[in-house]
């Protein structure tokens, strides 16, 4: 694939709000790990305003050329990877290079209301293996509070979640705090967000 690359208005404008949170909330030396890289336009930025963190990628191989293809555009050599992963399978987790102390953070960007709520397991229990103690996983996205919407566009964008597909939809808050202690990944704190988003910050016990 060359030439043409896919562009997503939605990371161009949540890319600079989202930067002003990553920055407080991962370490100054870091080893990040991104899932769901998308077109790449996430790790090309966040990679090249913050050179001291090593920002890996990872996706399914139907989206690493294009994530390859924006990485060499921006030139970024603190960037690894893609790496193959999807979250079901076992040996894709096994895969990713992870430092000796596990990696410093996970980083994931509208995600959750695109995979099955299976899925979203599977992406928690991989996490809570490859990521160190009291660091933190970050979910960007939209989401439901105590089982209601934030917002009515909100509400629009989960239904036409499922008419395109039964199992995506906008998850809730509390569903995803439990799913984390679950697996030792403590919802420490909500950021609100632009365009009715937010930030869930998770930290692994200690």
């Amino acid at each position: 694939m060359t030439g043409y690359l896919p562009l997503s208005e939605a990371a161009e404008r949540n890319k600079l709000p989202i930067l002003k949170v990553i920055r407080d909330q991962f370490c100054e030396h870091s080893t990040i790990l991104e899932i769901g890289s998308g077109t790449g336009q996430h790790a090309a930025f966040f990679a090249s305003q913050m050179p001291t963190i090593l920002w890996k990628t990872s996706d399914l191989v139907c989206n690493h050329a294009w994530i390859e293809q924006t990485i060499a555009q921006i030139g970024c050599e603190n960037t690894e990877g893609p790496f193959e992963l999807d979250v079901r399978i076992e040996e894709h987790w096994n895969r990713i290079p992870t430092p000796a102390s596990k990696f410093d953070g996970v980083f994931s960007a509208n995600t959750a209301h695109i995979m099955s709520w299976n899925r979203v397991i599977d992406m928690f229990r991989g996490v809570s293996r490859i990521l160190a103690p009291s660091r933190k996983f970050l979910i960007y996205g939209p989401f439901n509070h105590n089982g209601e919407y934030t917002s009515l566009s909100n509400a629009s964008f989960d239904q036409y979640l499922k008419s395109q597909n039964s199992e995506q939809g906008i998850r809730d808050d509390q569903e995803l705090l439990r799913l984390g202690e679950s697996f030792d990944l403590n919802l420490q704190e909500s950021i609100d967000m632009p365009a009715n988003n937010r930030i869930l910050i998770f930290t692994m016990s200690a």
